[in-house]
């Protein structure tokens, strides 16, 4: 089946889960968070298929020194997710006729000194394609022909979007989250701060540090959520009229040379602000984010209308991979569960 086709297919229909499976993710999750007691799993958990929890819980605290809890309410910045709704906001220019992806940038950004300009297209920026070290640097690789994640592309997206809209990237995310109904998610300009989690690191065993975010480029890793929105994201992107169905086949749909050897997952499919995985022929759409001391993960499985989200808010050590353990471990409890019930449709 073409592979276009096929995303397609996937993102449109939805096998449901059995209660007795339901059953069965909840206690693998609790037996997972649980399975690190030198290192307690510290965030929320949410995963949900269509409009059925299969699984909606919070652990610890807000604030490691008050020992407030953690409350739906809480908010978290949850990092690379930040793309894919930087790249939904192209795509609806591009809906719109204001932005073509295979325009060089200079059509949008004139006031640009910097040769490639005229060689680095929009498609570029969206698949981390386009070489840009620095907006002062020449290209780390001639434009198109090589993979290097990359923040700063994400940010000139955001200047085009400016350009175009004659606004600020804060008020026009703004606008995006209220359509979208997502009451507690802003860019951080715009957020009141008083919901935000404390953060937290271990670089030593046992010794947690309270930290102060990292600045960072908020297009692509900047802005404030939670779960609940987060999900709410998800129905918006994936199930509703965000973008044409056509528009969203594009985002989804992997590129000539995106691909990267993730540090967590390998060999890893990207798209506009957002990864695939078929692996076993189980569709996964989304991200993890990580700015030291928030650690988050948002998964989609659109054949069965599935999401996974899990945010944290302390970082163990610099090993992402140990960084990441319970979410990988939760993600893989849904994969497994979400591959027997497609192995059993079949």
């Amino acid at each position: 089946m073409n592979i276009r086709k096929y995303l397609l297919f996937l993102l449109f229909s939805a096998p449901i889960i059995s209660n007795a499976q339901i059953l069965d993710i909840r206690k693998e999750i609790d037996l997972i968070t649980k399975s690190e007691p030198n290192k307690p799993f510290n965030g929320v958990i949410l995963i949900a298929e269509n409009d059925s929890i299969l699984y909606r819980k919070k652990f610890g605290y807000a604030d490691l020194q008050t020992r407030d809890s953690l409350t739906w309410e809480n908010t978290f910045i949850i990092g690379s997710i930040s793309k894919q709704i930087t790249a939904a906001l192209v795509l609806q220019e591009v809906e719109k006729g204001n932005i073509r992806l295979d325009n060089h940038i200079s059509a949008y950004l004139p006031d640009l000194s910097q040769e490639w300009k005229d060689t680095v297209t929009v498609h570029q920026l969206l698949t981390h394609t386009h070489g840009i070290v620095s907006i002062d640097e020449p290209l780390k690789f001639v434009a198109g022909t090589n993979f290097a994640y990359s923040q700063i592309g994400y940010q000139l997206l955001a200047n085009i979007l400016e350009r175009i809209n004659s606004d600020s990237f804060a008020n026009i995310t703004s606008r995006l989250f209220k359509k979208c109904g997502m009451n507690n998610t802003s860019h951080p300009i715009l957020h009141n701060g008083s919901h935000l989690v404390k953060c937290y690191t271990e670089d030593k065993p046992g010794d947690i540090q309270e930290q102060c975010p990292d600045s960072v480029y908020v297009p692509a890793g900047g802005f404030i959520s939670t779960a609940d929105d987060l999900l709410l994201w998800n129905k918006n992107l994936f199930q509703k009229d965000l973008l044409k169905k056509e528009t969203l086949e594009i985002m989804v749909s992997p590129y000539k040379n995106a691909t990267r050897n993730h540090p967590i997952f390998g060999l890893t499919l990207y798209g506009y602000g957002i990864t695939i995985d078929s692996t076993n022929d189980l569709l996964q759409l989304g991200q993890t984010g990580y700015l030291p001391y928030f650690v988050s993960m948002n998964y989609y499985f659109p054949e069965f209308k599935t999401s996974v989200i899990v945010l944290e808010n302390i970082s163990y050590g610099n090993n992402l991979k140990d960084t990441f353990f319970h979410h990988t471990q939760i993600l893989n409890v849904v994969r497994d569960y979400l591959k027997n019930k497609k192995d059993l449709n079949e």
